[in-house]
């Protein structure tokens, strides 16, 4: 299977520009979040160097952030580089579990593989296999309980598009499905 980015962001903003303002933008060495301003009237998920799965990580957590956050430059939180320390790896871990899950499951949508990533080449020791079942048992935990809103209509445009073979515009139209209001 062929994975465009042209399609993922096609399919993203599609989806999102007209709902939400805010488009999908191939970027440089780092990724970025970067709310609308007098430069862009557009808020922008800035993904890392063309790579597929950076499009679908940044994306999760934009699917997770809520208005506040996504008013926010990088939703308000700092990044920190390779190297951090035990505490501070701890810490990342625990707010890249839900953000990886979402990744899993869109990368399962659209037949990618998904990798986790603890983004910490530093001297800390990292149990990757622990941070994996977390991530994993988050996955099936949104599986059980729903995806947040934003997060399923993703979902299901790339579903739509890589498992049933509609078009970008179909696909498009599945996952916008999915932002309507639902009746009581």
């Amino acid at each position: 299977m062929i994975h465009r980015l042209e399609d993922v962001i096609a399919l993203f903003d599609g989806l999102f520009l007209p709902t939400y303002r805010t488009r999908l933008v191939r970027g440089g060495d780092e990724p970025l979040y970067l709310p609308a301003d007098a430069e862009s009237p557009h808020h922008r998920v800035i993904f890392a160097r063309g790579f597929f799965a950076s499009a679908l990580h940044e994306i999760s957590h934009w699917c997770i952030a809520g208005a506040r956050r996504r008013g926010l430059e990088d939703y308000g939180y700092w990044y920190l580089p390779d190297g951090r320390d035990a505490e501070q790896q701890r810490v990342f871990e625990a707010v890249e579990v839900a953000p990886q899950a979402l990744e899993s499951l869109f990368a399962a949508a659209c037949g990618h593989p998904f990798h986790i990533s603890v983004d910490n080449l530093g001297e800390v020791e990292v149990d990757r296999e622990a941070f994996a079942a977390r991530v994993s048992a988050r996955a099936a935990r949104y599986e059980r309980e729903g995806l947040p809103r934003r997060a399923e209509a993703f979902r299901t445009a790339l579903d739509a598009f890589y498992a049933e073979g509609a078009s970008l515009d179909e696909a498009v139209a599945a996952g916008r499905a999915r932002l309507a209001p639902q009746p009581a």
